[in-house]
């Protein structure tokens, strides 16, 4: 009834269909197919799909949609963790009475399409797997995987058609939003196609397994008008993206910028031409400019006092003395706005930092420059509160910051070339996430939150 596999120093009775049918009966599981419930009952497909996710003694693992724990059973004892997201409350009592005797799986009762990914940084890099159900895959993939995302691998099983979907070529009729979405991201590979057999109950297709890791391209772009401008040119996949696309750019220069004829839809424009569309219609005047080297600081001392002016470039090569602002913005339910730096940044690129924060220019005093960083990294005019002063270390980069706070709760905007992503963080995801994995963040950002956090606490608000 069981067949049995050596794992991680223990045996694992692995489950076949007729146990898996057992265990759904004893807790009254019916199969939904509104719920895409399809249990692989595949012990061999199980294993072999567990082990394309490359799982290693220090991993964290985080599989949707486990059901009876098929997968699962293959990953505990070989990983650091193993988080299970389960939207059946029947079967997630079920994983947390049978996982109930190993520290290393936590189980949590929610729908995968809404599990709060940011509650995950702190285990990062995290590895993801899934038999995802056929009814929300498209929505679970989209919450863990869309950028940013501590995702670093996924090994994924759903419906032959949407992973082909996924993988499609322009110029063919699968090709759509979906593909440009993930192949702009991930470079996602179909591995093995398993039939309808391999689950109970039996689907009318056949799913593919599906590996998925970072892209690594170098492009910096607006990412969502990037999704805008593909969501728009397919709307109406057999018109011409001409009429689809907005009028603030000549569709006769770029298509001939392109290399493509004017007429082009949607369908026959590649990803590398959508992202080149997408750096032409940014009109955000710094989107090419993350900083430049020669922006004239003040030079100060250890008092703050003036002593000359030197480029930018100066500065940070001979760590002279120089002045900075950093604004922590919060938003109603007190969640902070972090932004990602981006790599072209000269300084923490791709790190965690402040909501906002530069250099003060010459002649600048802080109460100016903290708005002003403010409205030109987001976008964001609000008021700002001056809660500390901080002085200059190796640390923060030399600098005398200027620390403040302010209130916001609508839409961003950002240069790309400065900041790859703005995320609002709940304080003590952070502070969970800062105590383990410190490296995520840019120092200076590090010293500051500290002197905030300090301060709130001691006021208790």
């Amino acid at each position: 009834m069981f067949d049995a596999v050596w794992i991680g120093g223990f045996d694992v009775q692995t489950m076949i269909a007729s146990d898996i049918i057992k265990v759904l009966k004893q807790h009254g599981v019916m199969p939904s197919k509104k719920l895409g419930q399809n249990f692989l009952c595949d012990a061999n497909v199980a294993r072999w799909i567990v082990e394309q996710l490359e799982p290693e003694a220090e991993d964290t693992v985080v599989e949707v949609g486990p059901g009876t724990g098929a997968l699962t059973e293959h990953l505990v004892g070989r990983v650091k963790r193993v988080i299970l997201v389960e939207f059946d409350a029947r079967l997630a009592e079920y994983l947390t009475d049978k996982f109930s005797d190993r520290d290393d799986v936590e189980v949590h009762h929610f729908d995968g399409a809404r599990f709060d990914v940011r509650t995950l940084y702190k285990h990062a890099p995290i590895k993801f797997l899934g038999n995802l159900p056929y009814s929300a895959g498209g929505a679970i993939m989209r919450n863990f995987m869309k950028s940013p995302t501590p995702v670093v691998r996924a090994v994924l099983m759903l419906q032959k058609e949407f992973i082909d979907r996924i993988v499609a070529t322009h110029r063919t009729k699968e090709y759509g939003v979906l593909s440009l979405r993930m192949q702009s991201e991930w470079e996602s590979k179909p591995v093995k196609t398993v039939p309808p057999e391999a689950f109970h109950p039996r689907p009318l297709i056949d799913s593919t397994v599906m590996t998925c890791v970072p892209s690594g391209s170098a492009e910096v772009y607006d990412k969502r008008l990037f999704d805008e401008l593909v969501r728009r040119g397919f709307s109406q996949r057999r018109k011409q993206v001409k009429k689809q696309l907005p009028d603030t750019a000549s569709w006769e220069e770029v298509s001939a910028e392109l290399g493509i004829p004017v007429t082009a839809r949607a369908e026959e424009i590649s990803l590398e031409q959508w992202v080149k569309i997408t750096q032409i219609y940014d009109e955000h005047p710094l989107k090419d400019i993350p900083q430049s080297g020669d922006e004239i600081f003040d030079v100060v001392d250890e008092n703050d006092e003036v002593l000359r002016q030197e480029k930018r470039s100066v500065v940070h090569a001979e760590n002279l003395l120089h002045r900075a602002v950093h604004v922590l913005v919060f938003n109603k339910k007190k969640e902070v706005l972090l932004q990602k730096r981006s790599i072209l940044k000269d300084k923490c690129p791709g790190l965690w930092d402040s909501s906002a924060a530069g250099h003060l220019e010459a002649g600048e005093g802080y109460d100016a420059c903290a708005p002003r960083e403010l409205k030109e990294e987001l976008a964001i005019d609000a008021e700002v509160q001056h809660i500390a002063q901080l002085k200059p270390g190796e640390n923060n980069g030399w600098e005398h910051i200027g620390l403040y706070v302010a209130r916001y709760d609508g839409a961003l905007r950002f240069p790309c070339s400065e900041i790859e992503h703005a995320v609002w963080f709940d304080m003590d995801q952070l502070n969970d996430w800062i105590a383990v994995r410190p490296e995520d963040f840019a120092s200076g950002f590090l010293e500051c939150w500290s002197v905030f956090y300090e301060k709130f606490s001691s006021y208790g608000e």
